[in-house]
């Protein structure tokens, strides 16, 4: 008898240590003890922050992962996450809690795949952009017939249609001249991205989702229905940041016990989509002096696409195996162009070192002046 009961002992221990991750809905004040509650777990690669708030006075906390949390470490990409825009579509605000304590468990066990992300990404994960709504569609529960409520937010704002507008911009200057910067990236590079998450996925990739059929599992966001003012464009447009849209679920609110189901299914495509950012090039842009040079423009032939250095001096541009002319630019600088092979495995480091343009001499010429020397005049060309 003493032997079984050493031997449940132990296993209650097991079982205490693997702390079992429970698939359940969560609300505000849950999810905010499970942010610091993988916080408390993994103290020194976890930070919470928060990017604001809700109408209703909710924080929007951001759980960070990094080796140097709350630092951004030059040459080290970073990825968001950003789930539950629409308030009533719960199934990424799950994913994402999920994901946290699953990074931070695997990487207290050892799990080099996921050390190795740790150390070289810094990722940034928003479970719910508009807790808000959440907190209006969790009321009704799964089963409501409801299909809108709690979409939008507090303030009845559909949140994915209230970003600035910046196409009009973009039009004016692809006419007229001006900077191209930010435009969307060519259209195989987004269907690799894509395709990366939903041949990682479970069943993504087989096609038929919802009734209707994708190739590949994936599709052009505005082939499929366009829209103006969201997120996706925005970021596009106004800074660095590449973005795809992933819809998961067919039920906006799945039921809870189909929760361990998804995640099981979206698991491995999470951590391969977090991977895409080790892909391409990046590199420091100095001048002479070894200074770093914020907001040189990164060129590549071909691709009317560019980004811009940071604010300490690098830059991070994602690209698919192959050849490339690049080209990095400043005010008051020559420009430098580079050939560069890019392969499938880790980015290539392309570094840059500027000269300060020289100016240019106005060209002279003498001509004689009786009585007072030689006058210097400009030369007409």
């Amino acid at each position: 008898m003493s032997g079984l009961l050493s031997v449940s002992f132990h296993l209650l221990l097991l079982f205490k240590l693997v702390a079992p991750v429970t698939f359940r809905h969560h609300r505000y004040d849950e999810l905010v003890r499970t942010l610091y509650k993988v916080h408390n777990e993994c103290p020194y690669i976890t930070r919470v922050y928060s990017i604001g708030r809700s109408v209703k006075g909710r924080h929007l906390y951001v759980l960070e992962f990094s080796d140097y949390p709350g630092i951004h470490e030059p040459l080290e990409p970073e990825v968001k996450y950003v789930g539950n825009m629409h308030g009533n579509e719960v199934l990424g605000r799950e994913l994402l809690l999920q994901l946290a304590e699953f990074l931070c468990e695997e990487f207290r066990n050892g799990n080099q795949r996921i050390v190795r992300l740790v150390e070289s990404t810094r990722v940034h994960i928003l479970p719910s952009m508009n807790p808000d709504g959440y907190e209006v569609a969790a009321t009704q529960g799964a089963d409501s017939s409801g299909y809108l409520v709690g979409r939008n937010n507090a303030n009845g704002v559909d949140l994915n249609r209230n970003f600035p507008d910046l196409n009009t911009y973009i039009y004016y200057n692809e006419k007229h001249g001006g900077p191209n910067h930010h435009l969307p990236l060519p259209d195989n590079w987004k269907s690799q991205l894509a395709k990366v998450y939903s041949y990682a996925h479970g069943w993504m990739h087989q096609g038929w989702n919802c009734g209707d059929y994708f190739p590949d599992g994936i599709t052009n966001g505005a082939s499929w229905y366009s829209l103006s003012k969201g997120m996706q464009d925005f970021n596009y447009l106004h800074t660095n940041c590449f973005e795809i849209t992933l819809e998961l679920s067919c039920d906006k609110f799945p039921r809870q016990e189909e929760l361990q189901r998804e995640w099981l299914g979206n698991r491995e495509a999470l951590v391969q989509f977090l991977e895409q950012v080790h892909q391409g090039i990046k590199g420091m842009v100095r001048d002479e002096n070894y200074n770093n040079l914020v907001e040189a423009i990164i060129s590549v032939s071909g691709i009317n696409h560019d980004v811009t250095s940071g604010d300490h001096g690098d830059y991070f541009r994602l690209l698919l195996p192959g050849t490339y002319t690049v080209t990095a630019t400043a005010p008051g600088f020559d420009p430098e162009t580079v050939t560069v092979t890019v392969g499938p495995g880790e980015p290539k480091l392309v570094n840059f070192l500027l000269k300060r343009s020289v100016p240019q001499a106005t060209p002279t010429r003498r001509v004689p002046n009786s009585g007072h020397g030689d006058r210097v005049l400009p030369k007409q060309v």
